[in-house]
């Protein structure tokens, strides 16, 4: 089974399809990888059809985020981002900055794309 990766990073702040789009680009490098991505930035689109309260969406990935085998966070400001990488410390889920960190971990663990 491929690392479930939990994307991490800023929405709301510049734009969320922006930011949106910044994660989907991570995210096919993540599938380069050999891992599977998970982006939350996508709930823009079911909050296009179902809007929410901004807490609804935090509470939903935080459900989701233990069940991931590490995170990547991106770069820039974000309350929700910096509140998933204090759970993910907490679970002892590990955290990179940088593909290149992914890519060793999953080197490391022994997985082979």
């Amino acid at each position: 089974m491929k690392p479930l990766i939990y994307i991490s990073g800023p929405y709301t702040k510049p734009d969320p399809v922006e930011n949106t789009h910044k994660a989907i680009q991570i995210a096919e490098e993540i599938i380069r990888l050999g891992c599977t991505p998970y982006i939350p930035h996508l709930n823009l689109l079911w909050h296009l059809v179902y809007p929410h309260p901004i807490d609804f969406w935090y509470e939903m990935d935080i459900d989701i985020l233990p069940r991931c085998d590490a995170v990547l966070r991106l770069s820039g400001d974000s309350r929700g981002a910096d509140t998933e990488i204090l759970l993910a410390q907490q679970l002892s889920i590990p955290i990179f900055y940088f593909l290149d960190e992914l890519k060793s971990w999953k080197i490391q663990i022994g997985l082979k794309n």
